[in-house]
């Protein structure tokens, strides 16, 4: 059986079959989490529509990629709960838990984490329930047996835990971020799941597709020899350009040096990171208003220093803008909202890490030759506030 284009046993040699298992079963993934979801509208509908009434605001938290999903679900919130909603990373919860609980304040806590069980996922938690007035805990995580899944608070609790197979083996998160971005985006349309279910089989073909016919494009970018990469999205796409620089360059021990930004953000400074090592990547937005502004810039780049090559995503053909590889979604001129898009949109970001570790003699599933990180971050003293 093949997994990204090559051999069970090549990838077991090489130190990569969980990566790329995980990669490639993730459309398969979307489907069985928005199932499994439906059986639980009842009790999380009921817990969600008195956690957003009583709430002052909602709190989106997690650590590294976890903590990434909820920059592209933050407007969302904002928009379908009528709740102010901020993404803040738990790493930041620990250190100054006074700058965002207070003890005049009902808050609901949404948590991602794989496995729950970094020491900041638990420590999170425990300090809200400690500063607020109260606090609605709604946990999404992959392992039902994590410390995160299993922690008690004498606050109201609701643990939303992903199908077995969102658990990654693999060092990179994949499967578990989008995974847990979806159940975030379908816990923000309770009311409409029927309809939603349409979008989530969209999400499958177009997952599908990325994989099945763009990889060999994908595979000669990750073998050029760039050092460097730079994605680009906006609004909730900032969310996916994030996690995308993320997993090139974990994926590829830090050999690869990457960054992410807005569009527009690109040009206040970052831009002069872009040199002739560079891969440049746009995750394109399907509203046409913030297409202008993407464009613009997409051929602002052709002056000053050129990239070694660009890359971009969009669902339907994006018009004036010339790249070395361009990934299409749509064949038929469909329009899917893109906070959905951010599901699928993130694959190419995996897969050029997992092509690009392979090309430089890492093991996907392990990348990291020093062991400086690992799977599961490395436990640490969580002091006493």
């Amino acid at each position: 059986m093949q997994f990204l284009g090559f051999e069970e046993g090549f990838l077991k040699e090489k130190g990569g079959i969980h990566t790329a298992r995980e990669i490639q079963s993730q459309p398969s993934l979307w489907l069985n989490i928005y199932t499994s979801l439906v059986h639980e509208i009842p009790s999380l509908q009921k817990f969600l529509n008195k956690a957003v009434q009583d709430s002052d605001k909602i709190i989106l938290t997690g650590a590294g990629s976890s903590a990434y999903i909820g920059l592209s679900l933050n407007c969302v919130y904002n928009r379908r709960l009528g709740k102010t909603a901020l993404a803040i990373p738990t790493t930041d919860l620990v250190t100054h838990p006074e700058n965002f609980y207070f003890t005049n304040e009902t808050i609901l806590l949404v948590s991602f984490a794989r496995s729950g069980n970094s020491p900041e996922s638990t420590a999170a938690v425990e300090l809200a329930d400690k500063f607020c007035k109260k606090v609605y805990h709604l946990v999404i995580t992959c392992d039902k047996t994590g410390n995160l899944a299993l922690l008690k608070s004498s606050n109201p609790r609701y643990v939303l835990v992903l199908p077995p197979e969102s658990n990654d083996q693999s060092l990179a998160m994949t499967g578990s971020y989008s995974g847990m971005l979806l159940s975030g985006l379908l816990i923000a349309h309770l009311d409409e799941m029927a309809k939603i279910e349409t979008t989530v089989r969209k999400l499958h073909d177009y997952g599908r597709k990325i994989i099945e016919k763009y990889a060999p494009e994908i595979r000669r970018a990750a073998e050029l020899p760039f050092n460097r990469a730079v994605f680009l999205g906006s609004g909730p796409f900032y969310g996916t350009s994030t996690e995308s620089a993320l997993k090139l360059q974990e994926l590829t021990d830090g050999r690869i040096i990457c960054k992410n930004d807005s569009f527009l953000g690109l040009r206040h400074g970052p831009k002069a990171v872009i040199d002739g090592t560079t891969l440049l990547f746009f995750i394109f937005s399907g509203n046409p208003y913030v297409l202008l502004y993407e464009k613009d810039l997409v051929n602002s780049t052709r002056k000053g220093n050129k990239p070694l090559i660009t890359m971009g995503i969009s669902e339907n053909p994006v018009k004036d803008c010339v790249l070395e590889t361009s990934i299409r979604l749509s064949e038929e001129e469909n329009h899917i909202d893109d906070e959905f898009l951010t599901v699928c949109n993130i694959i190419p970001g995996q897969m050029l890490g997992f092509y690009k570790s392979l090309a430089t003699g890492l093991k996907p599933d392990n990348p990291s030759v020093s062991g400086a990180i690992s799977r599961v971050v490395e436990d640490f003293r969580i002091y006493n506030y």
